[in-house]
């Protein structure tokens, strides 16, 4: 079971959604961490100011699969998830537009991301993790800056 870190910042969340898996029904439903990785990808990406997600290695590896015919184009990079039974923890890698304040994107991206994947999934989201790794500046190419020269 995935139990909250002691760093979790104190953010309100939406009702508490339904159980997820009933006493008294027939059967049981699990919820796929990639289900959760696109959920919390496709919330993160609405929010004013992320320009967006993944590292700059996991930008250039998903830029290279993009070339890929038959890859897929749906994009969890910048997401990863832990899922249990009931809860889920999400660690999301950002890059936000010049100019925006990081705190204001973070508190958004938090709250969104915590609704979104509570009301489609029903786990409770107990922590969401962000990690700040570049600041995307007017007229650069998107995937950050390019090689150093040296003149």
């Amino acid at each position: 079971m995935v139990q909250p870190s002691p760093n979790r910042s104190a953010v309100p969340g939406p009702a508490a959604p339904a159980p997820l898996n009933e006493p008294g029904t027939p059967g049981r439903t699990t919820i796929s961490s990639l289900v959760v990785q696109k959920v919390a990808s496709r919330a993160a990406r609405e929010v004013a100011g992320v320009h967006e997600l993944g590292s700059g290695s996991s930008r250039a590896f998903g830029a290279l699969r993009e070339r890929i015919p038959g890859a897929g184009t749906t994009s969890t990079s910048g997401v990863s998830v832990e899922v249990g039974e009931k809860q889920a923890a999400i660690d999301l890698d950002l890059v936000v537009g010049y100019g925006v304040s990081i705190t204001d994107v973070a508190r958004a991206v938090r709250h969104t991301v915590i609704s979104a994947v509570e009301a489609i999934t029903a786990l409770e989201v107990i922590e969401v993790n962000i990690a700040v790794n570049d600041v995307h500046l007017p007229g650069e190419p998107a995937g950050g800056p390019g090689p150093a020269r040296v003149g």
